[in-house]
């Protein structure tokens, strides 16, 4: 059934595409790209031919590459037909618009100068692979693809494990393995995670174990294909027991200051969280204090 084509206001209407089976487009989707009077894409090819499979005739409407190179002067051409009350739709290769995709900046130009923006939404690689990997949901974060070289990256994973969110990553298969060893390398060998391959298609799989089960399963398997990452929770305070433990005792003999100061350093942690940490230590004894009192 072919889409009904109704004209569309003027404004930015952010698509999603199917991230691998071609059947998962909504049918609010198909009726954007069948009414917009311009698309714009991150890759032409790959939209020409998703039109084609469901039906949709692109006609003499324009089809505008728009991808991270693109530039000021890419968005310039949009937003001046938008300006003209034509309707784009914008849609990146697969997926959601800009999530770890291009579309950030041409979003916040469209909105600035006051023109509608709205999203038709749809299949999500980071969502799809947070349903099926068996890690809590309640509270999750998304952070994109890891850095590739090897400092940056381990930098930037040890900022994340603290967080009490189950984690969502991106990773090029070629470096799958690498980032298990830096995780394992970073004391989080047990902890739980799931890898998802190729979501949506004919080879889809799952894998969940801990960091080290996985390392070992694919120490001598390379992996192929489009790779989401789900890394269990942290627990809110990775040294959590310990800063308290060296604050109670550095307390002891040292003011507030010097004793923040001190264990900062010994734990090589941010100074700001070991002082909220010191006052709630010097409330709680205020207040068992109190206690005795009454």
């Amino acid at each position: 059934m072919k889409p009904e084509i109704t004209p569309l206001p003027a404004g930015l209407y952010l698509v999603a595409t199917p991230i691998g089976n071609a059947r998962d487009i909504t049918l609010r989707a198909l009726d954007i790209l069948a009414s917009a009077d311009v698309i714009a894409a991150e890759d032409t090819r790959t939209m020409r031919k998703l039109m084609r499979l469901h039906g949709v005739a692109l006609g003499n409407r324009p089809l505008i590459a728009y991808h991270d190179h693109s530039g000021e002067a890419g968005r310039a051409g949009l937003l001046k037909l938008i300006g003209e009350g034509r309707s784009v739709a914008y849609a990146s290769e697969a997926g959601m618009p800009l999530i770890a995709d291009p579309g950030f900046a041409l979003a916040r130009d469209v909105a600035r100068a006051g023109f509608p923006v709205t999203s038709a939404p749809g299949p999500s690689a980071s969502l799809a692979a947070l349903s099926l990997s068996g890690l809590p949901s309640d509270r999750f974060l998304f952070a994109g693809f890891a850095p590739a070289s090897k400092p940056a990256r381990r930098k930037w994973l040890a900022e994340l494990l603290d967080i009490p969110a189950t984690l969502i990553l991106f990773e090029s298969p070629k470096r799958v393995q690498q980032l298990l060893i830096d995780l394992c390398d970073l004391g989080e060998e047990s902890r739980e995670m799931a890898i998802c391959r190729e979501l949506t298609k004919k080879f889809e799989e799952v894998m969940r174990a801990t960091v080290a089960e996985l390392r070992e399963c694919l120490s001598e398997r390379p992996l192929k294909g489009e790779i989401v990452l789900i890394l269990g929770r942290g627990d809110g305070g990775g040294c959590a027991f310990d800063m308290e433990a060296a604050l109670g005792q550095a307390m002891a003999t040292m003011s507030i200051r010097d004793a923040v100061a001190h264990v900062a350093a010994s734990g090589k942690l941010p100074r700001r969280k070991v002082y909220q940490a010191a006052l709630a230590l010097q409330e709680g004894k205020a207040t068992g204090k109190s206690g005795q009192k009454g």
